[in-house]
C-alpha cells in the first residue's frame, strides 16, 4: 500500500528549516527526500534549488504541473536577520507533498509534474525555473496560497486568488547644489521631488478597475542643513488589476518624471525592479476548481474568489500563453496576516487544500 503523507505534519517539519530567496538548501533536500519515500525520482532544477519530479502513468496524454513555492521571509530579532515562513509556504508545500502521496499509482493517463519554486518573495524564482524550461511540456499548471481571515473564513476555499500586478521605481533626480544663501543658482533636487510626487498624485485611471499608487522613500541629504540638495532619490509602490492598466500607468508616469524634472532645469534616472505581473486565469479552469472544492469540501465552503497581494506563479502564463492556468485560496485562519513575524495558521486545513489538488487531477488523467 502506498504511503500517503499527512500535510499538516508536514508542515510542522518544514517551519524551522525557513531560508530565504533561492538559497534554500535544506528545504530543497527535505522534498527530495519525501518524495522518493513515496517512489517519485525527484530531483534539483538545474543549478537552482528548485525542485521537481513526475508521476507517470506511461500513457500519452496532458501534463498537469502542480506548483508550491519554498521560500520564507527575513525579519530582524535581536539584531539579526532570521528566516520565518510567515507567508505560509511551509503549508504549500506540505500540501502539495501530500496530495502527490495520494495521487501515485492513480493516474492512468499522461503526468503529473510537480514544482517546487523557490525565490517567490524576491519574485524572480519563477523565472529562474522558466530558463531552466520547466515549463516545456506542462499543458496546465496549478497553484495555491493559503488566505489570511480578513480573505476566507477558516475551513472554506475559493476557486481563484486574483492577484495584482505590482512593482517599484526608483526615481534619481540631478539638479544642482548651492549654498541656502543663493537658492538661484542650484536646482533643488527636493522640489523637483516634490513636485513629482504631486503630479503622480494627479493620475487618474478608470475608477472601475483596481490600482494605486504612492511614494514610500524620499532620500536627499548633501550634508549641510544649508546647502540646496543636488540630489534626490524617490521610490513608488504601484498596483495594478490587469498587465494592461500597468503598463498604462508605467507609460504616464515615466512621462511625469521627465517633464517635471526638465521644468525644474533637473534630469532623472529612472529604474523599475521587475514587475510582478497580475493574475490571468482561466475561467473554466478556476470553474473546474470551484467544482472540486465542491465535490471534496461540501457546497456549503466554497467562497467567492479573492484577491489581495502579488504573486510570481502568475509569470508561468506570461511566459507560455498556451499553457491553462488556475489558482485557489484555502482558508486556514491565517491570523493577524500573511508577512506578519507572529504569522500563525490552524494547519489541521491544509489536507482540504491537498484533496484539491488530487480532485482536479484525478479529473483529468485518472
Amino acid at each position: 500500500m502506498a504511503q500517503i503523507l499527512d500535510s499538516t505534519k508536514l508542515r510542522r517539519e518544514l517551519h524551522p528549516l525557513a531560508e530565504i530567496g533561492m538559497d534554500v538548501k535544506n528545504t530543497s533536500a527535505y522534498v527530495i527526500r519525501r518524495l522518493k519515500e513515496i517512489g517519485i525520482d525527484a530531483h534539483r532544477v538545474g543549478e537552482t534549488y528548485g525542485v521537481t519530479g513526475y508521476i507517470d502513468s506511461g500513457a500519452p496524454g496532458p501534463v498537469i504541473a502542480l506548483r508550491a513555492d519554498m521560500d520564507a521571509l527575513p525579519f530582524q530579532q535581536n539584531g539579526k536577520t532570521v528566516a520565518i515562513h510567515a507567508c505560509g509556504h511551509d503549508g504549500h508545500m506540505a500540501m502539495l507533498l501530500e496530495a502527490a502521496s495520494r495521487l501515485v499509482g492513480k493516474i492512468r493517463r499522461g503526468k503529473v509534474k510537480l514544482i517546487f519554486q523557490p525565490a517567490e518573495e524576491p519574485i524572480t524564482g519563477a523565472q529562474a525555473l522558466i530558463k531552466e524550461g520547466i515549463l516545456d511540456d506542462v499543458d496546465i499548471i496549478i497553484g495555491a496560497h493559503v488566505r489570511p481571515v480578513q480573505d476566507l473564513k477558516p475551513g472554506t476555499l475559493c476557486p481563484s486568488v486574483c492577484h495584482t500586478s505590482s512593482g517599484h521605481v526608483h526615481v534619481t533626480i540631478h539638479g544642482k547644489s548651492s549654498h541656502a544663501a543663493r537658492p538661484h543658482l542650484g536646482v533643488n533636487a527636493i522640489y523637483v521631488a516634490t513636485a513629482i510626487v504631486n503630479a503622480v498624485a494627479q493620475i487618474h485611471m478608470n475608477p472601475e478597475n483596481v490600482w494605486s499608487v504612492k511614494p514610500t522613500q524620499l532620500c536627499a541629504d548633501d550634508g549641510a542643513f544649508n546647502v540646496v540638495p543636488a540630489t534626490a532619490t524617490l521610490c513608488f509602490d504601484f498596483r495594478g488589476q490587469t498587465n494592461e492598466l500597468v503598463k498604462s500607468l508605467t507609460e504616464q508616469m515615466n512621462r511625469i518624471f521627465k517633464n517635471t524634472a526638465e521644468a525644474y532645469g533637473a534630469t532623472v534616472d529612472v529604474k523599475y525592479d521587475v514587475i510582478c505581473p497580475a493574475a490571468n486565469l482561466d475561467p473554466d479552469i478556476t470553474e473546474e476548481l470551484a467544482q472540486c472544492i465542491r465535490d471534496t469540501a461540501g457546497a456549503d465552503r466554497l467562497a467567492p474568489g479573492c484577491g489581495g497581494g502579488g504573486e510570481d506563479f502568475h509569470f508561468y502564463k506570461l511566459a507560455k500563453p498556451s499553457i491553462k492556468n488556475g489558482y485557489f485560496g484555502v482558508g486556514t485562519g491565517v491570523t493577524p496576516g500573511l508577512h506578519k513575524i507572529n504569522m500563525t495558521m490552524d494547519d489541521t486545513l491544509l489536507p482540504m487544500g491537498s484533496a484539491v489538488f488530487v480532485k482536479f487531477v484525478l479529473n483529468h488523467l485518472g
